[in-house]
């Protein structure tokens, strides 16, 4: 889960598997599966660095 902030200063989790797509309409705009969307401050590449980090953590580590 990724952590963004709705423009109310809200904090909410989001499950980054859940992510449709991102949009800029001038606000982020996060679309989920199920159609439901989220407003946003953070801007699209500060969303999508986060999922990075995200999945970065989910996946095994390899041993060298």
């Amino acid at each position: 889960m990724i952590k963004i902030t709705r423009l109310n200063d809200q904090e909410v989790y989001v499950n980054a598997d859940l992510i449709m797509f991102l949009e800029k309409s001038p606000d982020t705009v996060i679309t989920l599966e199920n159609g439901k969307k989220l407003m946003a401050k953070e801007s699209i590449p500060e969303i999508v660095d986060r999922i990075v980090e995200f999945r970065g953590r989910c996946a095994p580590k390899v041993s060298e």
